[in-house]
């Protein structure tokens, strides 16, 4: 028997863990004992419990160790071309809200009005009693706004990738991946358990060749169920690290010519080229061209939300066989609403598209003329690069010191010895703006010698 000290008090020993002996329970002594095997198991789960967790909180240390930790910053204001973090004023330099949508009165005024006559949440799953008159419209709506034949809308990117591809794409079938695809479209190869998988040279179109060659011969043995193995390609729209294009008619040439399918993510393209916006496959002239394409909402559209556009037979199949729109409640009332003025916004004007262009061209202009390499972006997006690690990281502290929110990327979301800070323009930028923020990459650069 162990005996506990009078001075030890009750509350030390929660009765939950079976530690505490009640006066007068015949296993205690002197009012305050425990059996020596409830202490030894109780330490023991303890000891479990600590090491159970204790993994991850080394991880954590050993990511803080290595400059890998990241440190979330808090938004106290809506999203603009300036935002409160701790209480100061910051130009906004790494967002994705291209349009300045996201704080747009039209898309304000819009959710007020829905809020006030559907309420907030849609109750349950889409293919049950979940599907609101509004997610009809936002569909019927980008459908018309891509030029598709029909769209079926996703609670996110993210989502819609998986169901892209989980759905139609069996451990049979075969995909052929560009190197530097997004996480979501790799996660969505994974899901689906396809086993013939080709990664092909980023934007290489000899090495897609020969993939397709080899994929034309694996596709020679049938599928157990006797059908023919699907070969799809899979690339990017805009490469959000660079900023570069998918050589999009290039892709569909070949996918035409070994008769393979076609998907494109268009996160970053979305709101952003083409015709008021219309996406890379408009820009290229390719409407009806690509199979699948897939694009996000919280980007340029400003809300949240995935989308799926394609031929009606297609997306009709998606909406009765994906399961992240089968089990997943849809995008709310307020989502729903915001998403539909947003995109009767860019249909009646392309002002804001022009204004994000026009501001994207002047800060690459002013930030080489300073001498920052800005890379090989063809799109908004602007990577100042930096080469070291610590150096890019450095230099997005200093940046925020002054008053400038830019983020640092580095590995491993790019090679090491590629780091860069990620500048992000946007339409609600004014001219002055810029110069703010040009300025302040001229102090740091000069201060850590990235430029003279």
């Amino acid at each position: 028997m162990i005996v506990i000290p009078e001075s030890t008090f009750l509350s030390d020993y929660p009765e939950s863990c079976g530690l505490v002996c009640k006066q007068g329970d015949p296993e205690s002594v002197s009012g305050k004992t425990v059996r020596d095997d409830r202490i030894k198991n109780s330490i023991k789960n303890s000891q479990k419990i600590m090491d159970k967790y204790h993994v991850f909180a080394q991880e954590i240390e050993q990511m803080k160790e290595d400059g890998l930790f990241n440190t979330i910053k808090v938004i106290e204001s809506s999203q603009g071309a300036w935002l409160t973090i701790d209480g100061e004023k910051k130009l906004n330099l790494c967002s994705n809200n291209y349009l300045g949508l996201a704080a747009h009165d039209n898309l304000k005024k819009a959710v007020l009005e829905a809020v006030e006559k559907y309420g907030v949440g849609t109750g349950s799953v889409r293919a049950l009693s979940g599907t609101n008159a509004l997610h009809i419209e936002l569909e019927e709506k980008l459908a018309h706004f891509k030029h598709a034949e029909a769209a079926l809308a996703l609670t996110g990117g993210y989502m819609a990738n998986l169901c892209a591809i989980q759905t139609i794409i069996g451990k049979e079938d075969i995909v052929i991946s560009d190197e530097l695809n997004h996480a979501s479209i790799i996660d969505g190869v994974r899901l689906s358990g396809v086993k013939t998988k080709f990664i092909y040279a980023h934007a290489n179109m000899d090495d897609l060749s020969k993939r397709l060659e080899e994929a034309k011969e694996a596709q020679k043995e049938l599928r157990s169920d006797g059908g023919q193995k699907r070969i799809l390609i899979i690339t990017d729209g805009v490469f959000s690290m660079d900023g570069d294009l998918a050589p999009l008619p290039h892709i569909v040439e070949l996918a035409k010519k070994y008769d393979a399918f076609t998907m494109v993510d268009d996160a970053h393209g979305e709101g952003v080229l083409g015709d008021h916006g219309r996406g890379i496959v408009n820009h290229f002239n390719l409407d009806g061209e690509v199979d699948i394409e897939v694009g996000t909402m919280s980007k340029a559209f400003g809300v949240m939300g995935g989308f799926i556009t394609g031929k009606k037979e297609l997306i009709e199949y998606y909406r009765q066989k994906g399961r992240q729109f089968l089990f997943s409640n849809g995008l709310s009332v307020p989502d729903a609403a915001a998403l539909i003025a947003s995109v009767n916004t860019l249909e009646e004007s392309d002002e804001l598209v022009k204004k994000l262009w026009e501001n994207a061209e002047y800060l690459k202009k002013e930030l080489k003329a300073l001498g920052f390499d800005t890379g090989k972006s063809e799109s908004p997006i602007t990577p100042v690069m930096i080469g070291d690690e610590n150096t890019a990281k450095d230099f997005s502290t200093k940046l925020f010191e002054n008053n400038i929110y830019a983020t640092a990327i580095k590995f491993p979301m790019v090679p090491k010895g590629t780091a860069r800070i990620r500048v992000m323009p946007s339409a609600s930028h004014t001219k002055e703006d810029l110069d703010t923020g040009i300025a302040a990459f001229e102090k740091v650069g000069k201060e850590l010698n990235v430029i003279s």
